[in-house]
């Protein structure tokens, strides 16, 4: 049996909003998660400056890859995601900004903090309390402790328990 490469991630937290916020005109505006499709796939290529090949994540056995747009924009992709929902917690496999989210002249803050936030709204609705883990890079485990309010539980797992969870859906989600 193949076993998965485990991605260390290092998605930045640039802030936490109630949706996305644009960094120019400082607008909000709310947000939907919806499922990758096939047909997505043609605008999230590298060529296109995107750093992960979301069509592997697409095809991988036991992960689900949603997309963050806009509402009544569903056509411009602004971050995407990779999960796996577990008997006990969701693992975020991936997080990445769309190319023009990403640097010092980005264009939307809010994109990861809404990724993990889903994340947590899906454990909740799958049973799992909540809990979501994913594995960290070094150098931000404690980026992660302060913007997220996980925990590192040794090596490069990072958790996200209830009680940090439900300040993430509830700052993210209102329904």
């Amino acid at each position: 049996m193949k076993k998965d490469k485990v991605h260390h991630n290092d998605f930045i937290v640039d802030r936490l909003t109630n949706s996305i916020v644009n960094r120019i005109s400082g607008d909000s505006f709310p947000t939907e998660v919806s499922l990758l499709t096939k047909t997505d796939l043609k605008e999230i290529q590298k060529r296109q400056g995107w750093l992960f090949n979301w069509k592997n994540e697409l095809k991988s056995a036991g992960r689900e890859v949603y997309k963050l747009t806009i509402v009544n924009n569903p056509t411009i992709i602004q971050g995407l995601t990779s999960l796996t929902v577990k008997n006990d917690h969701v693992l975020i496999h991936l997080i990445e900004n769309a190319p023009f989210n990403r640097g010092k002249d980005k264009l939307y803050e809010g994109v990861p903090g809404n990724l993990v936030a889903y994340a947590c709204r899906l454990s909740f609705q799958r049973g799992s309390a909540g809990f979501v883990s994913f594995h960290s890079k070094t150098n931000l485990v404690e980026h992660y402790i302060k913007t997220l309010g996980a925990y590192h539980f040794g090596g490069h797992l990072m958790v996200i328990d209830t009680d940090s969870a439900t300040k993430l859906v509830d700052k993210y989600f209102k329904s």
